[in-house]
């Protein structure tokens, strides 16, 4: 009984100086982060992607990197939304139904309320004169989807918006 009567003993709270060690708050764990501009919300991404799967996948990413992600499946509801949403930036496919991401490209370009946001094509077309056409329409980066991982456009998304 003896020992059962020093258990309670080794319960008693350590000496000061170690009491004091946890006034300094313990690092938290960072929230998801919402790249913003002060005073903003998170970043807003228009995702123009007809491939469920990899929009899913894109949309996953742009979530956990703290972006708001909106996303439509072709280039028609690309237009409305891009007016409506009001994205920071507009990541674009090229080759979709209705209205391809050429055309989108070239209807943004030339609406005032859309002239300046970013847009970066994300396409399967990896010929130079693609991605030269691109560039005279004033897409703001060209990026062949089989020479980048997400990742890497990830990385391409938060240099065009200054994050």
């Amino acid at each position: 009984m003896d020992d059962q009567t020093q258990t309670p003993a080794a319960d008693v709270p350590p000496t000061e100086p170690a009491a004091a060690t946890p006034t300094a708050p313990a690092p938290q764990p960072a929230p998801a982060p919402a790249p913003a501009a002060p005073g903003k919300g998170p970043k807003k991404i228009l995702l123009v992607e007809d491939d469920d799967s990899l929009a899913s996948v894109y949309e996953t990413r742009l979530q956990a990197e703290g972006f708001n992600i909106k996303r439509v499946p072709n280039g028609e509801e690309a237009l409305a939304t891009a007016i409506q949403y009001k994205p920071d930036l507009i990541l674009l496919d090229v080759m979709m139904p209705k209205v391809s991401g050429f055309d989108v490209l070239d209807i943004l370009r030339n609406t005032p309320e859309t002239a300046n946001v970013k847009i970066i094509m994300l396409t399967a077309l990896s010929q130079d004169s693609d991605k030269q056409k691109a560039q005279s329409m004033g897409v703001d980066d060209y990026l062949v989807k089989s020479q980048v991982v997400i990742a890497d456009v990830i990385e391409r998304i938060k240099t065009h918006l200054g994050i």
